[in-house]
């Protein structure tokens, strides 16, 4: 029986998730966007996937560069994953944030809690989506507290010691 897809979206509101803005190049292009679906896959070797929506913009550049990064961002970066998630000005949101090239061509996020560089293993088409399969090639992390994302707004970490 399938579900609507309303519902299916009303449901997974309870699933609590770092906020994520997934970047990538080819060639001169560059692009972003803010991503939920971030998973590890492995250890060893090192991979990552995201999904992209096939509409997207970013799911292009992703495709014909064959590498992404991951920038997962700190709590004080709302601004951010609201400009990559917004289709307002799509072609020129890195141009609205500080951001470095990495070593594989991929736009890194200043002040990003974590930025994992990839290059593309595998690609899997599902739905509206392709599921990307990076190899994580290198790290950047600091100690910042992450952006969280819980029931349609974003959360801060709270530790108790």
């Amino acid at each position: 029986m399938p579900i609507d897809e309303d519902a299916f979206k009303e449901a997974l509101r309870g699933w609590a998730s770092g906020v994520t803005v997934v970047t990538a190049r080819s060639g001169d292009q560059v692009h972003g966007m803010t991503v939920s679906a971030f998973s590890s896959v492995s250890a060893d070797p090192p991979l990552v996937l995201v999904c992209a929506n096939r509409t997207s913009t970013t799911h292009g550049v992703i495709e014909a560069g064959g590498v992404f990064a991951v920038n997962i961002l700190a709590s004080h970066q709302q601004h951010v994953s609201n400009l990559f998630a917004s289709s307002e000005n799509e072609d020129s949101r890195l141009q609205k944030v500080s951001w470095t090239e990495g070593a594989t061509g991929a736009p890194l996020i200043d002040e990003a809690a974590v930025s994992l560089e990839c290059n593309v293993t595998s690609s899997h088409r599902e739905g509206s989506h392709t599921i990307y399969v990076g190899r994580v090639e290198a790290v950047h992390a600091t100690d910042a507290e992450p952006l969280l994302y819980y029931n349609g707004a974003y959360r801060s970490l709270h530790c108790r010691d």
